[in-house]
């Protein structure tokens, strides 16, 4: 008799084995995933028009939270604000760096350091809308501004915005699938 519950023992022993494997398996799992969440890469979605045509409200993108980390933003990302600048989370494109000079035409056209910015993405035309110009960006602080120029809320209203409060930038586009790829 002692013989036949030496397997039985067994049994058990392998079946809770398994269970805490998969267990510990699972645990690791959702960890990296939170990490990686919070620190490298997240999923955001478009909740406003002051991107379109470029992005319109719905779409899913995929945000790069660690390029900055190491760079600065450069001119033309499209960038994802969380900062005091705003109370909610703004995606907007990064138009001058710290020391440039921006200026707006008559005929609505932005002008970086005394020369016309090409812009093929935009919607609208570019005014001040208030902002006092020629306007220089301040140190550690980047200005950016909606693609949809006539119904954006960006740095001509809220001021430049600070490294510090520049999330990620937004590289990838998951949603709808007929736009799927890489964010210019």
């Amino acid at each position: 008799m002692e013989t036949s519950k030496i397997p039985n023992q067994s049994v058990k022993r392998s079946w809770v084995r398994e269970l805490r494997d998969w267990f510990v398996s699972l645990a690791v799992a959702i960890v990296v995933a939170l990490l990686v969440q919070n620190y490298a890469f997240a999923q955001t979605e478009v909740k406003n028009i002051s991107m379109q045509k470029t992005l319109v409200e719905g779409q899913r993108l995929i945000e790069d939270k660690l390029s900055y980390h190491f760079e600065s933003p450069h001119r033309g990302d499209i960038v994802i604000i969380n900062g005091p600048e705003s109370d909610k989370r703004l995606i907007k494109r990064v138009i001058g760096l710290p020391g440039d000079v921006i200026d707006f035409t008559d005929d609505g056209q932005v002008t970086i350091n005394g020369k016309a910015l090409n812009e093929p993405y935009i919607k609208g035309r570019s005014y001040s809308n208030g902002l006092p110009v020629p306007y220089a960006v301040p140190e550690k602080t980047v200005f950016v501004m909606g693609d949809n120029r006539e119904n954006s809320m960006d740095s001509r209203a809220i001021g430049p915005i600070a490294y510090s409060s520049v999330e990620g930038r937004a590289v990838f586009r998951l949603w709808p699938l007929n736009k799927f790829g890489q964010l210019n």
